[in-house]
């Protein structure tokens, strides 16, 4: 039987430290399925296209690794993909609380489907797609914590909405 792994977020962007952790991942699992979130309630930066085309243009074509999207329950996404694991990335201690009550939860829903807490490599410790917005928004040089093409395209976005702001509104 196949070992199926869904690694789900919003990855707004995708950063080093998620892609450490699918590298991993499929030394464990015959197969990952990374699982962008389409909530629109955390108003991400990019689109849910944007978000995977950047996924894509990041991990290329890997054997064994896939990217999707999905909505509503996440355990019920993966019973849809057969999978029989939800692996979620714990950076810090301050991580754990959350993800554990998010894990009970799954197993409430769905007891077949277990989730598997991961590490990512130390020096990818702290990072978060949080601070590199914030740094990267801040003018800050985020090399070598994401993808080049995530580097891009977040200077690309920021430089349009800081142009959008400093246009004056026409009243």
């Amino acid at each position: 039987m196949e070992r199926i792994a869904i690694y789900p977020g919003t990855f707004d962007p995708i950063t080093n430290g998620h892609i450490d952790v699918v590298q991993r991942s499929l030394n464990i699992f015959d197969k990952v399925i990374m699982a962008v979130s389409n909530n629109p309630e955390k108003k991400p930066l990019f689109t849910l296209e944007e978000r995977i085309e950047m996924i894509r243009e990041a991990i290329g074509t890997w054997e064994r690794f896939e990217v999707d999207s999905f909505q509503g329950l996440l355990v019920n996404y993966a019973v849809q993909r057969k999978a029989t694991t939800i692996i979620r990335g714990i950076r810090a201690v301050s991580d754990f609380e959350y993800e554990f009550q998010m894990a009970l939860m799954n197993r409430r829903l769905n007891p077949s489907v277990e989730t598997v807490f991961m590490m990512p490599n130390g020096e990818y410790s702290f990072l978060s797609s949080r601070i590199v917005k914030e740094v990267s928004s801040l003018g800050g040089s985020v090399k070598g914590l994401v993808p080049e093409i995530v580097e891009k395209k977040l200077r690309e976005k920021f430089k349009a909405l800081h142009n959008q702001s400093l246009i004056p509104s026409s009243r």
